[in-house]
C-alpha cells in the first residue's frame, strides 16, 4: 500500500511538473503596429507575436484576450484577465494602480501631427486616446484636450476639423502620415516627444512569480538578439532597440 501511495504521490508531482500555467494576456487590438486585429479577424501585431514567444520561454500556456482600452487596467486588477500587453508606457502614475514587467521596448518617441506644421498645439485642441500618457501631457499644457476612445478616432478629429492636432506615440501616427499624401504632416519641432519609460507588459501587484517569469524571458529575448528582430521588423530599420 506505501508502495502505491508513493507511486501515485510520483505520478501526480510528474503530471503536474508537465502541466503549463495557462496565462490569459489581455490586448486592445486597436493599436497597429503594436496589437491589432488582420485580415483573418485575428489578433496581431509586434505584442501577439513577442507574447508568444515570452508564453513559449516561460513555459506558460497563454490565451489573448481583447478589451477596450478604457477599461483595460480595471479589468486587470478585477483579475478577469492575468496581464496587459497593448502598448502601454510604464509610468509612476499607473504603477500606483498595476506593476510592470521590465520594458520591452526602448523608450518610444510620441508625436504631434496637424493639418499643417504651425498647428497651435499650446493654445488649440489637441486630440488624444483617453487614459493615455499622451492625453495627461496635453491636460498638463495650455491646449484643450479632446479625448477619444481610441487611436483611429484622434487621428478622424484632425481629419474632420474637430482638433487642430493629435497627439500619440509617433510609431502609431506614421503610417496615417505616411499614407495621406502630405495631408497629414508633423507639428514643426514637435516630432519627437519623449515621454514614459518604454513600453511593458502590466501584470498585477501580487503576481510576482509571473512578472518574474516573464522578464527573464525579456532578458533572454534581449541578450539573443531577437527582441531587437521584432522591433527591426514591425517598426522598420530605423527602430529604436536594446
Amino acid at each position: 500500500m506505501k508502495k502505491l501511495m508513493l507511486a501515485a504521490a510520483a505520478l501526480a508531482l510528474t503530471a503536474g511538473m508537465g502541466m503549463a500555467q495557462t496565462v490569459r494576456m489581455a490586448t486592445e487590438g486597436a493599436y497597429p503596429p503594436y496589437n491589432f486585429v488582420n485580415d483573418k479577424g485575428e489578433l496581431d501585431g509586434l505584442e501577439i507575436e513577442l507574447g508568444n514567444e515570452l508564453c513559449k520561454r516561460a513555459g506558460l500556456e497563454c490565451t489573448w484576450v481583447k478589451n477596450d482600452w478604457d477599461s483595460i487596467i480595471p479589468n486587470l486588477v478585477s483579475s478577469n484577465y492575468d496581464t496587459i500587453m497593448a502598448g502601454m508606457n510604464i509610468n509612476e502614475e499607473r504603477k500606483k494602480a498595476i506593476d510592470f514587467t521590465d520594458p520591452y521596448t526602448p523608450p518610444m518617441p510620441s508625436a504631434y501631427m496637424a493639418l499643417k506644421p504651425d498647428a497651435d498645439i499650446e493654445g488649440g485642441v489637441v486630440a488624444a486616446q483617453t487614459n493615455t500618457i499622451q492625453a495627461s501631457h496635453v491636460a498638463s499644457t495650455g491646449a484643450t484636450l479632446l479625448e477619444f476612445a481610441t487611436g483611429e478616432e484622434t487621428i478622424a478629429a484632425v481629419r474632420n476639423g474637430e482638433a487642430d492636432a493629435v497627439f500619440a506615440d509617433k510609431d502609431f501616427l506614421a503610417p496615417a502620415q505616411a499614407e495621406s499624401n502630405g495631408e497629414l504632416v508633423w507639428v514643426e519641432g514637435h516630432d519627437t516627444v519623449k515621454l514614459g519609460e518604454g513600453i511593458g507588459m502590466g501584470v498585477r501587484k501580487s503576481d510576482t512569480e509571473l512578472k518574474a517569469k516573464f522578464n527573464t524571458a525579456i532578458e533572454s529575448m534581449k541578450a539573443d538578439g531577437s527582441l531587437n528582430a521584432l522591433l527591426k521588423k514591425w517598426f522598420g530599420d530605423k527602430a529604436l532597440q536594446f
